[in-house]
């Protein structure tokens, strides 16, 4: 609309002259979508980017009619439309003023001014407003505001006079939206407006009906702090939308609802017409129900569907009962017989200022990007430390090297979608490879809207095996060097940067999980070392507890699911000592860590999980070159060593050592290929001095659903394959252009 910038697409309903219509508008912000939209029994409001006043008065055809702004000044929110009085709009611009505008009236635009020292706290909040009739007369009309300061305030017309009324806050709480309710009409004492605080309550403002004075309405204790749900916080800055008097329903930080009712009206399983006597409600206490959304995938449901739809959440498959034919229910939980810690809101903790000075180092994306899946089986990219990147391609039954040249050289490969590649250069700039009418071509993401420099993007592109989703919604999240998550939407080719910014008192250091744990959900490690998420749907950040002693590494993680079709499953990272870290989910116990510790005394884990298979299979790189899994045996997590791609003598003793270490433990390589690498080694007397077998820090990738691609210190890349179950061997090692140990590859230049 008028050349905006599209952030959320929104649909308004309504009648217009007898017409229904349907707007989709899009704005800067959230005030801008919702806030700044009013709507008149015969014509819409809107406010644009470049702080005009819009309105919509036809249908069919559509008539617009640009009502401009306020001299010197901009609309950035409309509070009411035409409910004062017929055919006046008031505004409030970004400066924090009030303005009202009446066509017929000259000037069109008029100022609302404060009385010189009435309150220190003047600028207005930019946000809905809501109006109320009746408090100092039958023919009174007042309009209720917050301050940028978090206070609520009245501007009150009564005998054709206005005045400012401040009404102040509760104690240490900042207002930071208005909730216009249902009043109940047969209480005939007060009214009653419903806010959000940045700390994540609700409270109750109570004002007296037709006090007549100009003590404005108090009455003793008119602040009545409703709080929260029990581990939640409702989300600051968004209105609760009334359903009818007495029931309320707020978004929550992370992405559920939860309904504000009377006792005996409302909840998940009454209606909205379900009638009870409110004449006494003064004396009865407000208590919360929670209620799932579609978005969050059931945080915390039993079940919920895979596929997204209207009946999502509504009818599913719960998970699985366990060996012993019981189901862990969700009743114990919420009858509270075990406390949940399963919510901390964003900076109640208090981040660790020591390590928000966390310097990346140089080699972060070449470690954490340097090897990419593409096409399972056929296809995978690998980028140099000199910033060359090739193909490794099966075609014409033959494995060969394909060089993509770039006029700046690369640092690693953020992302896959739909057959094209995302890279970064060494400028930080994000460049897209992709297959055209015209052969291969390279596209500047970043040129289509600067956002700064990106240092990372999502560790998997999908799950092994499972071919992905396509939606319309599709994008892909990156990690800009300033701790930013920038969402960039890919699908239909309708490409589009959004800054999803970062959580409050931290900056991103890498994404954990895209999508592939919770829908429209993306987990990510701050740079404090803690774990946050962010809801692409309601855009809104939040932190997960966990305890002060664990400190994450900033390394990207894997997300394993044993079904889609269930919401158990855990995400996996490393901690900052070099240990495995679990952050599982079930139905019964909610959120818990649980560490894993390292596979053996004086070694350590030095890069990110392997994408996990079979739901309980993860491939992780020890600090001694080696190889370890970490998988489930009978509901038992154990370790296994799966060393590396031995090399002549270095094969004998190295099997020696495992069998030292385990005398259970098996020998992780398929005779085949051992018998070929001691062929190799007596054919090149040279061979081992070049070759160096253990295995480099370099993140694995998934190549299929039975093979992980690793690379080792001499350049070279090897292959693991499962034999069955969770027994994996090495299959093979893959010549690279780049290595100096003896080897024969085929190469070519991409066009």
């Amino acid at each position: 609309m008028m050349g905006c910038e599209c952030i959320i697409s929104v649909s308004i309903h309504t009648t217009v002259r007898n017409s229904i219509i349907t707007l989709h508008y899009c704005g800067k912000c959230t005030n801008e979508l919702l806030a700044s939209t009013a709507l008149h029994s015969r014509k819409i409001y809107f406010c644009t980017k470049n702080g005009s006043l819009l309105e919509l008065s036809e249908a069919e055809p559509p008539r617009w009619e640009n009502h401009g702004r306020p001299p010197g000044a901009d609309v950035a929110a409309i509070v009411d439309a035409a409910t004062i009085r017929p055919d006046v709009v008031y505004t409030i611009s970004s400066t924090g003023d009030l303005y009202e505008y009446d066509r017929s009236s000259k000037p069109s635009w008029k100022k609302h001014i404060w009385a010189e020292g009435t309150v220190a706290d003047a600028s207005l909040m930019p946000s809905r407003g809501c109006t109320l009739h009746g408090l100092s007369g039958e023919y009174s009309i007042s309009l209720f505001l917050l301050t940028k300061g978090g206070k609520l305030v009245e501007r009150r017309l009564n005998q054709r006079k206005w005045k400012w009324i401040v009404h102040g806050s509760p104690k240490d709480h900042k207002l930071t939206s208005i909730t216009p309710v249902v009043q109940d009409e047969t209480n005939e004492k007060f009214l009653s407006l419903f806010f959000t605080t940045s700390s994540g309550s609700v409270f109750e403002y109570r004002i007296l009906k037709q006090s007549g004075t100009d003590q404005e309405n108090q009455i003793p204790e008119a602040w009545l702090s409703h709080m929260h749900p029990p581990h939640a916080k409702v989300a600051s800055g968004i209105a609760g939308i009334p359903l009818q008097a007495g029931r309320i329903v707020f978004p929550l930080h992370d992405g559920r609802l939860a309904e504000l009712h009377l006792p005996g009206l409302g909840g998940e399983n009454t209606g909205p017409n379900h009638q009870v006597n409110l004449r006494k409600r003064a004396s009865v206490k407000y208590v919360w129900s929670m209620i799932d959304a579609p978005e969050t995938e059931g945080w915390n449901a039993e079940y919920c569907r895979e596929e997204r739809g209207p009946m999502n959440c509504l009818e599913g498959i719960k998970d699985e009962p366990n060996e012993q034919g019981i189901t862990r229910s969700m009743a114990r939980r919420r009858k509270g017989s075990k406390a949940q810690e399963d919510y901390l809101f964003a900076g109640a903790n208090g981040p660790n200022k020591v390590l928000e000075g966390y310097s990346f180092p140089d080699n972060w994306i070449n470690n954490n990007f340097r090897l990419r899946m593409i096409h399972g089986g056929k296809s995978f990219f690998l980028v140099t430390d000199d910033g060359l990147t090739y193909e490794h391609l099966y075609a014409e039954n033959l494995w060969l090297w394909l060089r993509h040249d770039h006029s700046t050289p690369m640092k690693g490969a953020l992302g896959n979608y739909n057959g094209s590649l995302f890279l970064v250069d060494i400028y930080g700039s994000l460049l897209m490879r992709e297959r055209s009418d015209e052969g291969l071509t390279w596209v500047n993401c970043t040129a289509m809207r600067n956002l700064g420099r990106v240092i990372g993007g999502p560790p998997w592109d999908g799950i092994p095996g499972k071919d992905p989703k396509v939606t319309p919604e599709d994008a892909i999240f990156f990690v800009s060097k300033n701790g930013r998550l920038l969402q960039f939407t890919v699908a239909l080719r309708k490409f589009k940067w959004k800054d999803c910014r970062n959580p409050p008192d931290t900056k991103v250091a890498s994404i954990v999980d895209q999508e592939l744990f919770r829908d429209n959900v993306v987990f990510v490690t701050g740079r404090n070392g803690r774990l946050y998420q962010y809801n692409k749907v309601t855009e809104l950040w939040h932190e997960h507890y966990q305890s002060q002693h664990l400190v994450l590494s900033r390394s990207p993680g894997t997300a394993m699911r044993p079904s889609s079709l269930s919401l158990t499953g855990s995400l996996f990272m490393l901690s900052e000592d070099g240990g495995l870290v679990e952050y599982h989910w079930n139905t019964g116990d909610g959120w818990n860590w649980i560490e894993h510790g390292t596979p053996n005394k004086g070694v350590t884990l030095i890069t990110s999980p392997s994408p996990c298979f079979e739901g309980n299979q993860l491939f992780l790189i020890g600090s001694d070159g080696k190889v370890y899994v970490r998988y489930m045996d009978q509901m038992t997590w154990r370790w296994k060593n799966c060393g590396f791609p031995h090399v002549g003598q270095l094969m004998n003793e190295d099997q020696t050592q495992e069998r030292g270490n385990d005398n259970n433990e098996e020998v992780c390589i398929d005779e085949d290929f051992a018998a070929s690498l001691e062929n190799v080694a007596r054919k090149y007397s040279d061979f081992n001095r070049n070759c160096d077998p253990k295995v480099a820090p370099t993140r694995p990738i998934p190549f299929s659903d039975d093979s992980v691609i690793f690379e080792l210190r001499d350049g070279r890349l090897a292959e693991m394959r499962r034999v069955e179950g969770t027994h994996w061997v090495w299959s093979r090692t893959i010549a690279t252009p780049t290595t100096s140990c003896m080897a024969n590859y085929w190469t070519a230049v991409a066009s």
